[in-house]
């Protein structure tokens, strides 16, 4: 369009919910990288219950020859159309500029039911949390870097950020989800962390749930063991593990530390996070396998707020094996 800015009519008795974020590229195919910048960034909507309606794009191309250029931003965009078409979301405008590495983002727009908005102040004490995607990109990605992962464990989470989390939205609203939020650079113990301080409650933490095979599937991703057993850690682990910590109250002493290792580890394009009644977990946890969520499960309860003298103003997470 001509026109310098777009302008977007919202729906009469709807909400506008607005969301931005930008990373630079983690895979060397520009097509791929623009559908997981997508999921990534749409996510954030999703994890509100909000319909996305429209983008704009913020990308930096890497300097060089300018056909290269050229045909670098058109796999890009090419990549980002494709997964904004599937959640049938327009790109209404965008900005380029030159630098060192390969980055996009996007500023996302959608609305909302007033009455149906996800706030991470909703949960209740009894839920069941869910989480609908297996973690470990952080550590996958850093042991990439490094020369250290195999190519299935790469391909293996790839497949995963490129799978869209609007579905897993769907089917939680249908199962009476009150609280969400999605998973990515704080690491899942940080984004729970986020929703018990908002609600002011605890939780209960499964790890075994996480790492025992269900339906002969890993709530983590292949290879994340391997890499947390030798350290490879994203840069943003350190930061995630020390602001967690603190309000963490651990059941006994882990048997195998790369297990808890897991719970700060930033994830790019990751799941949702839920909650739902007690009573409507394994009907919900079938349909998000249904959905092709085939990773998703229970991760633990949330509980009444601790009473402990140690909580550092914040709700305590009670971690068991």
């Amino acid at each position: 369009m001509p026109d310098d800015a777009a302008v977007i009519q919202i729906p009469h008795g709807k909400l506008a919910v607005h969301t931005v974020d930008q990373f630079s590229a983690l895979v060397d195919d520009p097509y791929i990288f623009g559908q997981i910048c997508v999921n990534h960034c749409l996510s954030d909507l999703f994890a509100m219950g909000a319909t996305p309606h429209n983008a704009l794009a913020l990308t930096t191309i890497p300097y060089g020859n300018e056909k290269i250029q050229e045909e670098t931003l058109y796999q890009l965009l090419s990549g980002a159309m494709r997964a904004l078409g599937s959640a049938k979301t327009f790109l209404v405008g965008g900005h380029t500029t030159e630098g060192a590495d390969l980055s996009l983002g996007f500023a996302c727009n959608g609305w909302i039911d007033p009455a149906e908005t996800w706030k991470k102040s909703g949960l209740v004490p009894g839920q069941s949390l869910i989480l609908t995607k297996a973690l470990g990109t952080g550590t996958l990605f850093a042991a990439d870097q490094q020369k250290q992962a195999k190519g299935r464990w790469i391909e293996a989470a790839i497949a995963s950020m490129l799978l869209s989390n609007q579905s897993a939205a769907t089917c939680l609203k249908q199962h009476g989800t009150t609280a969400c939020t999605d998973v990515t650079g704080f690491g899942l113990a940080g984004h729970l962390l986020e929703m018990l301080n908002a609600s002011q409650v605890g939780a209960d933490i499964d790890l075994s749930a996480l790492v025992d095979d269900h339906n002969g599937l890993s709530g983590l991703l292949p290879g994340v063991i391997n890499t947390l057993d030798k350290s490879l850690v994203s840069s943003l682990h350190q930061r995630n593990l020390t602001g967690a910590l603190p309000s963490i109250k651990l059941g006994r002493t882990p048997d195998h530390l790369p297990h808890f290792q897991i719970l700060f580890d930033p994830q790019t394009s990751g799941g949702l996070l839920a909650s739902v009644p007690k009573e409507n977990t394994a009907a919900c946890l079938e349909s998000l396998c249904k959905a092709g969520y085939v990773h998703s499960r229970c991760i633990g309860t949330v509980t009444e707020p601790s009473q402990s003298a140690n909580r550092l103003a914040k709700p305590l997470t009670l971690v068991k094996w």
